[in-house]
């Protein structure tokens, strides 16, 4: 279905999938069965399991469902970007992430729409009081809030989980943003977004979340996607201290 033939403003929740036949379907269900007037945007990735051709099955017969086939696996951020344009080209009034594995449970959804009465940017965060993961070995947990307390340090940001990925972003705030040219993939591209959402002046809040890690396929999550993030993060934070000097030069001329 074309962004043409979809009904516009509501709510659109962005779905990436890679080889998730054993877990899209029950989140999508999951998703309707608590939020009845959401729809879902499926953005596949040639997945070779036969994901995409899952989901058009269920779309044909689901007016609330969509589904995006792209011609290859081309990345988190990538499918986001692509999914992002849709979305607005549909005319929808807020744009949510969440992962196909189940971790981001559609039962908490409302918590995220419901902050936006009060922000711009909403991020479902394990980190804040309130906020949990279950089943993760602590190695992740170690790396993941390693990764926030850097990413918060290096670039100024108040925000305690930025590499989450399950958020909420009313339209005008990706109107404005130059979202095509975050090219990073991963935890990166979430951080991306984040800063640049702050950087412009949105008001960007957390809610407590709880992550249940995956039950059945295998995580996406690489060393390559770390390094990415922490490289990143290094250049994006030299250029946040640097501009910080500049400014307080400029304050004492």
């Amino acid at each position: 279905m074309s962004p043409s033939d979809s009904t516009p403003g509501g709510v659109l929740v962005i779905i990436p999938t890679y080889d998730e036949r054993d877990n899209i379907e029950p989140i999508i269900a999951r998703v309707f069965a608590t939020n009845p007037g959401v729809h879902v945007l499926v953005v596949d990735d040639a997945s070779p399991d036969g994901t995409g051709k899952i989901v058009q099955a269920l779309a044909d017969a689901d007016a609330r469902l969509h589904v995006l086939h792209r011609a290859g696996k081309n990345g988190l951020g990538a499918a986001y970007i692509a999914g992002f344009d849709w979305g607005l080209a549909a005319g929808y009034d807020v744009l949510v992430e969440m992962d196909a594995d189940g971790s981001h449970p559609p039962e908490q959804l409302p918590r995220l729409l419901d902050a936006l009465s009060g922000a711009d940017v909403v991020l479902g965060s394990r980190w804040v009081p309130g906020g949990a993961v279950v089943n993760w070995p602590k190695s992740r947990e170690v790396l993941s809030r390693g990764g926030n307390f850097y990413a918060r340090i290096s670039l100024g940001l108040d925000l305690r989980d930025a590499t989450g990925g399950y958020r909420a972003y009313k339209r005008e705030v990706l109107e404005r943003l130059d979202y095509a040219a975050v090219a990073s993939q991963g935890y990166c591209f979430q951080v991306d977004l984040a800063r640049r959402a702050v950087a412009a002046g949105y008001r960007v809040t957390e809610v407590p979340i709880t992550f249940v890690e995956r039950v059945r396929g295998e995580s996406k999550m690489s060393n390559a996607i770390v390094r990415e993030a922490f490289v990143r993060v290094t250049q994006w934070g030299a250029a946040y201290r640097a501009g910080q000097v500049r400014a307080a030069l400029r304050r004492r001329r």
